[in-house]
């Protein structure tokens, strides 16, 4: 059976055999919405959980607004999102010098002019003020004190001083947040590098029993979070595996981002029945597989579909390498996957997070990766360099008698989950 997955900005083909296919896990597809434009202005008009947009602003009457919007390796659709927006603020009195952009990073480096003008547009970012997020800079950071769990919340000042804070994101599976977009717009988004590894520390924890999105104390402290900071409105959409809108949620931080989080869950939460000897999955293509960093998540979601002891095929691009210093740091100073899991337990650290979500799978999986990285980058992750998927399949073919499949085109998306 012929198959194709995307690699970067292109593809690859491969040949596999049919018979021995459980599944092939894809999303369970909604259509895109056929006038996003109009969908987003209904949406800021009649918001879940909150008054009108307009109303809001109108309220307040804000001098300074601030929009927090996704860095380059979240695919988000500004082109339908961001012209009502602005309406909305023009109407209401604002000018493009009221109001600032500011890209939250987490702890990614910040864009770049190139990267603003390929994610935003030129005309978008020529008017108005773009701010990338620094994680480190603390001359950009305020204290806000403690949040009940004891975590010390340091956020970006742009957000702090903001007048109206409004914040923009995909809800999406997140391997250990539960979900993306709401309230990581501000942690981890907008925070401190501490106030991130504080909250992220509790996926070692987590990933191998992962709780409901209500009872998650990640997300939960998330919106916590959030909530003292003070966003005021947020836009959210669920978008399908061709990138289009099937759901704009806009309102309250919670209620509305719960709700897209309901459809978000019914796309790419996909049940098999078992688990295979092999899995093979894409990240997706660029830039979900713009590094290694980005890739992970694909593996992590792979995990799920194989037996202990059997092999992960990831076919990931990795154009710009590990993607993150530290994550790099940790991957080449250990030595086998068991050092990084007992390092993190002892000294967690934002990076090394993403080195043990590798390294507990190269722990118990045989991990293969189709990518540019060379063959020394490769076996520093602790996996198996191949030139084609082809070559990785003839490879498990010897390796196993008559191995199972599970295949995942959309690796960084679906979630496979055991339906008994």
């Amino acid at each position: 059976m012929l198959m194709q997955m995307k690699y970067g900005k292109s593809e690859i083909a491969f040949d596999v055999d049919q018979n021995r296919i459980i599944k092939t896990l894809e999303p369970n597809e909604k259509p895109g919405i056929s006038d996003p434009l109009n969908t987003v202005k209904e949406a800021l008009k009649n918001p879940v959980g909150t008054r009108p947009l307009a109303d809001l602003v109108s309220a307040k009457k804000p001098k300074n607004v601030v929009i927090v919007v996704n860095d380059i390796t979240r695919p988000t659709p500004y082109e339908s999102l961001l012209p009502p927006l602005l309406e909305v603020m023009h109407d209401c009195g604002l000018s493009d010098d009221q109001i600032t952009f500011l890209t939250a990073t987490g702890i990614h480096d910040p864009h770049t002019r190139e990267q603003d003008l390929e994610v935003y547009g030129k005309d978008l970012v020529n008017k108005c003020r773009f701010v990338s997020h620094c994680a480190d800079d603390d001359s950009a950071l305020v204290e806000m004190g403690n949040l009940s769990t004891g975590l010390s919340l340091k956020i970006n000042r742009l957000v702090v001083e903001a007048d109206f804070l409004i914040t923009l994101g995909v809800i999406m599976p997140h391997y250990f947040a539960g979900f993306s977009g709401g309230r990581k717009s501000i942690l981890p988004g907008v925070a401190g590098r501490e106030s991130i590894e504080k909250n992220h520390s509790r996926m070692v924890y987590l990933m191998d029993d992962l709780p409901s999105i209500r009872q998650n104390p990640v997300s939960l402290e998330m919106i916590e979070a959030a909530r003292l900071v003070g966003v005021d409105f947020i836009l959210n959409v669920v978008t399908n595996s061709k990138k289009e809108i099937v759901k704009i949620v806009a309102g309250d931080l919670e209620d509305a981002w719960y709700e897209g989080v309901s459809v978000s869950s019914g796309m790419y939460e996909v049940p098999i029945a078992r688990k295979a000897d092999v899995a093979i999955a894409s990240a997706g293509g660029y830039p979900r597989d713009i590094n290694v960093y980005q890739a992970q998540k694909a593996l992590d979601h792979a995990d799920k579909a194989t037996k202990t002891g059997g092999t992960i095929i990831l076919v990931a691009e990795c154009s710009q390498g590990y993607g993150e210093r530290t994550f790099e740091e940790w991957m080449r100073e250990a030595k086998k996957p068991s050092d990084v899991i007992e390092r993190i337990k002892k000294n967690f650290a934002m990076g090394g997070h993403k080195a043990y979500g590798i390294c507990k799978v190269a722990n118990d999986k045989e991990i293969i990766l189709i990518s540019s990285l060379s063959e020394e980058e490769t076996k520093g992750l602790f996996m198996r360099k191949m030139g084609s998927v082809d070559e990785a399949i003839k490879y498990v073919e010897d390796k196993y008698d008559q191995p199972s499949y599970i295949l995942m085109p959309y690796g960084s998306l679906t979630v496979p989950v055991l339906s008994n």
